[in-house]
């Protein structure tokens, strides 16, 4: 009895633990500590669930996570800030993993007991797991692949590709039945788990590039839900609030990435988004566009006269490693009076908060990382706007050409400021496929080449100009 009290104890302690870490992950200058604590709190309940049930020694257990831990800190220092969102795709896959693997062993235990029945609701949660576990742990790994540039990033799609991801879903909802009522009859459960599994990948290989971040957050989502589901079946408490906070909090996000991009979450999931004219695609009525380049030099110019600059960061900025050098900028530019602010749009980079956490590493400070509908009246009235790697979340065609693919997605109003210089490497376009009409606007000049070399070049010419 004292021992179950202690099991208790722990259980509540690692729930409350979760829930207050997953609250500080919602504002940037507590999201650390926040991650913290939701690492203590899965510590104490995976040490305390493996000693409750026996599985393993205290010698198993310690060598366990000391491997993990190993694996975990490794990964960590190695996968560059580009990577993460490769990384997060990872993860969502090996919680599926988890999950299927949990719930598919109590299955076939249960099956193989002669002496023990399987309750109605045991197996529904059991092929509930299964389902959502093997379509995240599959639709990770597509995830993965589309970003990692293993799979085409582009929205796949062929003929019939709907109806047959209907039918599959029928089959594998009419099998999950077929279970619940025959648990003993295993071949029903194979065919849950292998028409789950290739469902995962045919949900998102018609999913483009410029969806990712919602993709991302759903599966994210899903592992959660699986992992719920396995708590049940396990009738484990910890594992229910841990799996339910994670589903709940990812349908949120996922919520907030689909408004933010003006789609509903059933257009994502439909695909297609990806399959547009292509990169080489006017932006309009089929012009072309012109563009003015601007030097270093020149640019150096026009910051050392700017009042008021916003920065908007981009992909592009994660790629070449240039938040350090932004860094810099803002000290030189604010030594020299000059207001400086970031702009944040929810969907830029391929992960929600992938710049957020990008500028955090680079020590910018929290309250200069403005969200998009606090910032977005004060372009009209900033001398610059900096573009460092964004594409599409500053595209005016959102606003003023309906035949685009992103018309209708709120966007940075960075248009409207006085002058915009939009550091790039070329005019490639970003996810979606087109081409920025913004570059071709009289008051936006290109400087073209790596962001962090020409940013670096840009803040050299400064500190010449600007006295420490």
């Amino acid at each position: 009895m004292e021992k179950d009290l202690l099991i208790r104890i722990a259980y509540l302690v690692a729930s409350v633990l979760f829930i207050v870490g997953i609250k500080m992950l919602g504002k940037t200058s507590t999201a650390r500590k926040g991650n913290t604590l939701s690492a203590v709190a899965m510590f104490i309940a995976i040490v305390v669930t493996l000693l409750d049930s026996q599985v393993l020694s205290l010698t198993e257990i310690f060598v366990t996570i000391l491997v993990g831990s190993a694996i975990g800190t490794i990964a960590a220092r190695r996968v560059e800030m580009t990577s993460m969102p490769e990384m997060v795709a990872i993860f969502n896959g090996f919680g599926g993993a988890a999950s299927v693997l949990v719930a598919a062993s109590e299955y076939w235990r249960m099956a193989h007991d002669a002496g023990m029945s399987m309750p109605v609701v045991v197996g529904v949660t059991i092929v509930i797991s299964v389902i959502i576990g093997s379509v995240t742990l599959t639709g990770s790994l597509v995830a993965f692949g589309k970003l990692k540039g293993l799979i085409n990033g582009r929205a796949i799609v062929f003929s019939g590709q709907h109806a047959i991801n209907a039918i599959l879903f029928l089959a594998v909802l009419a099998l999950s039945v077929l279970v619940v009522i025959d648990p003993n009859m295993e071949i029903w459960m194979v065919g849950v788990l292998l028409i789950a599994l290739l469902l995962g990948v045919l949900t998102v290989i018609p999913i483009g590039g410029a969806d990712m971040p919602v993709v991302i957050s759903l599966l994210n989502s899903y592992s959660g839900i699986a992992a719920c589901a396995t708590g049940f079946v396990l009738n484990n408490q910890v594992l229910i609030i841990a799996g339910a906070l994670v589903g709940a909090s990812g349908i949120i996000l996922t919520q907030i990435m689909c408004k933010a991009m003006n789609r509903s979450l059933t257009n994502v999931l439909l695909g297609g988004f990806g399959q547009t004219g292509g990169a080489g695609a006017a932006a309009g009525g089929g012009e072309e566009i012109v563009v003015k380049e601007v030097g270093v030099e020149e640019s150096a110019m026009l910051f050392e006269s700017a009042s008021s600059v916003i920065i908007v960061p981009g992909y592009g900025m994660a790629v070449a490693q240039a938040q350090h050098v932004v860094r810099e900028l803002t000290d030189v530019l604010e030594r020299n009076g000059t207001s400086v602010k970031f702009a944040i749009h929810p969907v830029a980079g391929r992960m929600p908060g992938h710049m957020n956490v990008l500028l955090a590493e680079a020590n910018i400070p929290y309250d200069k990382l403005i969200e998009m509908d606090q910032i977005n009246d004060e372009f009209a009235n900033t001398d610059i706007a900096l573009i460092i790697g964004a594409n599409d979340v500053v595209n005016p065609a959102a606003r003023t050409n309906p035949g685009s693919p992103i018309y209708g997605m709120p966007i940075l109003n960075a248009d409207k400021a006085r002058t915009v210089i939009v550091s790039k490497r070329g005019m490639s376009a970003g996810y979606a496929g087109i081409e920025n009409e913004l570059f071709g606007y009289p008051n936006c000049l290109m400087l073209f080449g790596d962001a962090k070399s020409t940013m670096t070049k840009v803040v050299s010419e400064l500190k010449e100009a600007i006295p420490a």
